[in-house]
């Protein structure tokens, strides 16, 4: 049975704006990876402009996916229920987490245009923290998602975010064996410093 649309419009496309933030995201990470390790060839195409992209539209889709809910005639959120955390009284949870995982992507892939006033290695190792703002989406996504208990929505997070876990385990196994990487612009790459005309991938993934 179909959704009527007038009076769910704002939820829908909060709902569809969080789905979208899920997979670009996701996506993102997965591209950040492949660009930080020796799975990707770095005589391959350049990806960085692509992975610049994901980020941006990550943020947009984060936006869109709060705001709108502000026009929920269910919810009636306020202001501070969707930027604020524990203030919600709605799966005060998973909410928070959502509110914690949006800022800290959207202010991590800001980071990235402010990177030569926080210097390059440190902004790396702020970088890297990406991964776990994800993750937290990712979770609650899963745990307060209204589409969390569908097989077709199981089955299109599954597509995106297996591929980035499995590449964040092959990285954080990486790292504490304390095999070398080459020295990339992607999440969690070694502190290097570029050439000064190098262009550096946004923050998110």
């Amino acid at each position: 049975m179909t959704t009527p649309l007038t009076p769910h419009l704002f939820w829908l496309i909060s709902r569809a704006a969080g789905f979208s933030a899920l997979i670009l995201a996701s996506l993102g990470v997965s591209l950040g990876l492949l660009m930080s390790t020796k799975l990707l060839k770095r005589k391959g195409p350049d990806l960085r402009v692509t992975h610049e992209i994901l980020s941006l539209s990550t943020m947009v889709a984060i936006i869109v996916h709060a705001v709108t809910l502000l026009g929920d005639k269910f919810l009636h959120p306020s202001i501070a229920d969707i930027a604020v955390p524990f203030v919600s009284s709605y799966k005060s949870v998973w909410t928070t987490i959502g509110i914690v995982s949006g800022w800290s992507l959207i202010l991590l892939g800001l980071s990235y245009y402010a990177r030569r006033s926080i210097g390059v290695a440190r902004w790396r190792k702020l970088h890297r923290f990406t991964a776990l703002a994800w993750l937290l989406g990712l979770g609650h996504a899963l745990g307060e998602g209204t589409d969390a208990g569908q097989v077709w929505f199981l089955a299109m997070v599954a597509i995106v975010a297996i591929p980035a876990l499995g590449l964040l385990t092959i990285r954080m196994l990486g790292s504490s064996s304390g095999t070398p990487t080459k020295p990339t612009r992607g999440l969690g790459s070694p502190v290097s410093q570029p050439p000064p005309a190098a262009r550096q991938p946004a923050a998110v993934a």
